[in-house]
């Protein structure tokens, strides 16, 4: 049976629009041929477009974890300031360590995001010549300011600033090159809403600069091969072309739709409904409360806490919303899984979807 588009709500992978989906049924071409490096050539600038940068975006056929690895093997010199809020940024520090790198991991609370203030006292003693941090993490939907964090690690001249962007790019602003990124990466199967299995990157000259200095950078994920290759409207390695496709149709729709600040928009409009229903609405008067502090509350997952000593539990609410309306929704992550759950608003969905979903929720909470 086929569940129509607009029930499937997790953090991540996103439903995928029939249409884009069906991009991926175009035949083979040969991948070193000019019919791919014409595809690469059309993809372009629309990347570029949606990194706000004039970097090449790099395009790799593996998880966002792949690029989260490049990033550590090719901008860490030999010691790494990891800020741990959440799971997926605990990930940059396990990947730093198992990179055989010099980790100081710095950790909060979940639900709390890192300040510029404590990046700059944390810089000061950590002696890293490397900052990790994911912008919105997604197993607690704390959005970090990292445009502020910018700003401190950029007075540090030999800092490179690693971000991952997984759920926020293409779901909220992230400037590239107005911030200063020296790496920034992103998945397909996030606000993107594209099937699993592509990552994106982009590296600053500076990044590239630190990459050609690092003998062990390896192979496949070596940024230098990335860069050399795309400028070449080439992949260093076997392009996941059914994929590409995807991407083509996608980011067409994201133009005809208006760019991608337009998006921005759509994403925003569905934290800010979620808000109101928290704080306002149904919710409120369930005991829902957010996870993150206002401010700091992703564009593209909300994570809710459910109320204390209720028979409502993260697990138990993601699966009556399957079974009695036919939405998904997560969980809570790790530690969180019974306190919270997890709604991922992002992709191409509408407030209006969105709008139904939280009358079901409304439903499932009353009757726990």
């Amino acid at each position: 049976m086929t569940t129509p588009f607009g029930k499937f709500f997790l953090p991540g992978p996103t439903e995928v629009l029939p249409e884009v989906a069906k991009a991926q049924e175009q035949p083979m071409i040969g991948h070193r041929g000019a019919k791919t490096e014409a595809l690469l050539a059309r993809l372009d600038e629309p990347l570029k477009a949606a990194f706000r940068t004039k970097q090449p975006v790099y395009i790799a056929a593996t998880s966002a974890t792949g690029l989260m690895e490049a990033a550590i093997r090719n901008g860490v010199r030999k010691k790494v300031l990891c800020l741990v809020n959440g799971s997926f940024s605990e990930r940059f520090a396990k990947i730093a360590a198992a990179c055989g790198k010099e980790v100081v991991k710095a950790e909060i609370p979940l639900g709390q995001a890192f300040e510029a203030d404590q990046v700059r006292g944390l810089l000061e003693t950590s002696g890293a010549d490397a900052v990790t941090l994911a912008h919105s993490e997604t197993s607690t939907g704390v959005l970090n300011p990292i445009a502020d964090i910018a700003k401190v690690v950029l007075a540090k001249p030999d800092v490179m600033y690693l971000v991952d962007a997984v759920t926020s790019l293409g779901g909220s602003p992230v400037e590239t090159d107005a911030w200063g990124l020296d790496f920034v990466l992103t998945g397909s199967q996030k606000a993107f809403a594209l099937p699993p299995g592509l990552a994106f990157g982009v590296a600053s000259p500076r990044m590239l600069e630190r990459a050609k200095a690092l003998p062990d950078r390896g192979i496949y994920l070596d940024l230098i091969a990335y860069d050399t290759a795309i400028r070449k409207r080439q992949t260093p390695y076997t392009p996941a072309l059914s994929l590409m496709y995807a991407l083509e149709t996608q980011l067409c729709r994201i133009g005809d739709a208006g760019g991608i600040e337009r998006r921005w928009e759509r994403h925003n409009a569905m934290r800010e409904r979620v808000e109101r229903w928290v704080a306002k609405e149904a919710g409120a008067r369930l005991g829902l409360s957010y996870l993150p502090r206002e401010g700091r509350r992703s564009w593209t997952v909300s994570c809710l806490k459910l109320p204390e000593g209720g028979k409502a539990l993260g697990g138990a609410v993601a699966k009556a919303m399957d079974a009695k309306f036919g939405y998904t929704i997560g969980a809570g992550y790790g530690n969180l899984k019974d306190a919270t759950i997890r709604i991922g608003h992002m992709g191409d969905h509408t407030v209006a979807e969105l709008e139904a979903l939280l009358g079901a929720l409304e439903e499932v909470i009353k009757s726990a």
